[in-house]
Formats: structure tokens, C-alpha cells, sequence
């Protein structure tokens, strides 16, 4: 199990299993060629329940949901996890 905080305040607990997905690392591959798969990698990485809350953080007082965020809070538990591993 991962977990931990983003600067922005999400918290998250992420089973290792899921990382060690292999469908996920097919979804990293093939998301920056292709993004619509980012809403399925999203689901893939956090589970629904925890995607849920991670939209729900995001969203904006027009209940819109901004991608350039889901992005970064992707990229930072990506980061802080290779982080905990050096």
C-alpha cells in the first residue's frame, strides 16, 4: 500500500498491486499518444471509489473538472513515490 498527500490536499491510499497493474503500464504508454485513455487509466490506477474523490477535489465551483490538474496530481504521487524509493 502507497500512500500519502498532494500539495493540493488529496490523500490517497493506493493498493501496490495496482501499480504492478500491467494493464496500467500499457495505459501510461499509450496515454500521451492518446488521451482520451486517461479517464480509464485513472480508474485503473485509483480504483472508481478513489477516482471519485479524486475528481471531487478537483472540481471547480462550475462542478467542472479541469484536466491539467488530474494531471498533476498523477504526475506528483508518481514523483513522490520514486522519491520514497532513492
Amino acid at each position: 500500500m502507497i500512500s500519502g498527500t498532494t500539495k493540493s490536499g488529496f490523500e490517497y491510499k493506493i493498493a501496490e498491486a495496482r501499480l504492478k497493474n500491467y494493464e496500467l503500464v500499457e495505459l501510461l504508454a499509450e496515454v500521451d499518444t492518446n488521451p482520451l485513455l486517461l479517464p480509464k487509466l485513472v480508474k485503473v490506477m485509483f480504483g472508481d471509489e478513489l477516482a471519485d474523490k479524486l475528481k471531487d477535489h478537483i472540481r471547480d465551483d462550475e462542478d467542472l473538472v479541469d484536466l491539467e490538474k488530474i494531471n498533476e496530481e498523477i504526475a506528483e504521487i508518481f514523483e513522490s513515490q520514486k522519491t520514497l524509493k532513492n
